[in-house]
């Protein structure tokens, strides 16, 4: 089995108030990656589907906060998320990859949002239907 060539990360750093996560790797490459990227990317089954094509458009992101960072043996992290998203496992070769591809893989997300008629804006349905019941006496 071939090694990895992806560089380890020096350094991890989540920055809450810009949202967003610093990621320095042994090479010398330094990626910000918002909290949003990563979460409508998260490599999770519940996002990517278990194949080509079953991928699920995460939708209402735009606000996506990381609420903890645990690592996974020396490899990646687990990423949880104020959503209650935490399955997803990030191996250094993917967010190497996510930080690499950036600014294509969000113009790819945005271009599929579009399409979609989808909003990176949560939406407010959730309120509005307990808004609508009737008012007991």
């Amino acid at each position: 089995m071939a090694e990895s060539v992806t560089p380890t990360p020096t350094e991890i750093k989540l920055h809450q108030k810009s949202r967003t996560l610093e990621i320095a790797f042994a090479d010398g490459s330094r990626f910000n990656l918002p909290c949003e990227f990563l979460r409508v990317y998260s490599p999770s089954a519940e996002v990517r589907g278990h194949g080509p094509g079953q991928e699920v458009l995460q939708v209402g992101k735009i606000n996506a906060e990381i609420t903890g960072i645990e690592p996974v043996g020396t490899y990646a992290v687990n990423l949880a998320f104020a959503d209650g998203h935490n399955s997803g496992i990030y191996s250094w070769d993917y967010l190497y990859d996510l930080g690499s591809h950036q600014e294509e893989m969000w113009a790819r997300y945005l271009a599929r949002m579009q399409e979609a008629g989808a909003s990176r804006e949560p939406t407010s349905a959730m309120p509005a239907a307990f808004e609508q019941r009737p008012k007991s006496k």
